[in-house]
């Protein structure tokens, strides 16, 4: 193995510290070339899709990129803002937000935000990190409940920009935080602000992203966390277990996934003759396609359709400050042992 050739080391240069913020990722616009290319390398992850590569390519790129993108793409088209992609906007908001707070507290690190798939990407966030002189990186996943498709998907990528360096920055990574008293907190606090706003509906339909079914039988911790998650959201809202439901939502492929699925949920209460709900989605920090136009868009409909009369999408935690605090009080907890303050004279 080749290994890239380094810069010339500094004497007597105090260590750097950053914090990667990794979100999973967009298309750069809402083309059906843009989003072939993304759909490309998501689905090409053996972390997202485990199925041998010669029974899997033929299908991904003779039927799937063939036929996909143009239908997604006027999906994202539906949801973009000016600025981009809600979930790019979102994710380097939290970024710079974060930056902030950390600053305010003392903190000298540098934060950039990095996407699992599209731009930009981990590798080079930390090429340009390296590059400024950085020895310690937190890599921060935007997930909040571990998964081996999300969550070490990052890693995995981290860990290949890494291998062919002979002088690898010290590296940290947070896992999890499903529940973290800040961010169940944060979650409720957005909840209950919309409760205030616009009257509280006679359901509460919290909504996952679903990972297939035999993932979790081989040991994938996603479903239990998403579960911890629920439960203690619902005690800090002071919900019994009749007034919420736990679904998982973006099914792809025939294989069966975590149940109970969403839509066919929410239509299986307004045809019991539940006439409202409200929907949150806890698994997602940022708002983005699978929040804006599979939940507020298709479901809302699917519901409105089997007869329910009132469907309030709760937006996620965004910017909110309660969101960026609690942010801000993880990655404290995690640099922990690295100097990240000046040293007073």
């Amino acid at each position: 193995m080749s290994f890239r050739p380094e810069p010339p080391i500094p004497q007597d240069q105090p260590g750097r510290t950053a914090i990667v913020y990794c979100n999973l990722g967009t298309p750069d616009e809402p083309s059906a070339a843009a989003v072939r290319r993304y759909l490309a390398e998501f689905l090409s992850d053996p972390r997202v899709v485990e199925i041998p590569k010669l029974v899997w390519w033929p299908i991904l790129h003779g039927i799937i990129l063939r036929t996909r993108p143009a239908k997604s793409a006027a999906k994202y088209a539906s949801v973009w803002l000016p600025e981009g992609s809600p979930l790019k906007v979102w994710t380097e908001k939290q970024a710079t937000l974060l930056r902030g707070y950390l600053g305010e507290r003392g903190h000298r690190v540098t934060v950039r935000y990095a996407m699992r798939y599209g731009n930009p990407s981990i590798a080079s966030v930390l090429d340009e990190l390296k590059a400024e002189g950085v020895t310690r990186v937190l890599v921060l996943p935007a997930y909040p409940q571990y998964s081996g498709t999300t969550t070490a998907s990052v890693i995995d990528a981290v860990m290949q920009w890494a291998a062919p360096l002979r002088h690898i920055p010290e590296l940290r990574f947070v896992n999890r935080y499903h529940d973290d008293p800040g961010y169940i907190q944060a979650l409720a606090k957005r909840i209950r602000a919309h409760w205030m706003a616009q009257g509280q509906s006679e359901h509460l339909v919290m909504s996952f992203h679903g990972i297939p079914e035999r993932t979790v039988r081989l040991g994938d911790p996603y479903q239990a966390e998403c579960l911890t998650t629920g439960r203690l959201l619902a005690e800090q809202l002071g919900l019994s277990s009749d007034r919420y439901t736990l679904t998982f939502q973006s099914r792809f492929g025939k294989a069966k996934w975590l149940e109970p699925y969403t839509e066919p949920t929410l239509v299986a209460l307004a045809r019991k003759g539940l006439k409202s709900v409200d929907v949150v989605c806890p698994g997602f920090t940022s708002d983005c396609l699978e929040t804006l136009e599979e939940i507020n868009m298709e479901a809302r409909e699917a519901f409105l359709q089997a007869g329910g009369q009132a469907f309030h999408y709760i937006a996620c935690v965004n910017d909110s400050p309660d969101w960026i605090r609690a942010l801000t009080d993880l990655t404290e907890r995690h640099l922990q042992g690295w100097s990240t303050k000046p040293v007073c004279a």
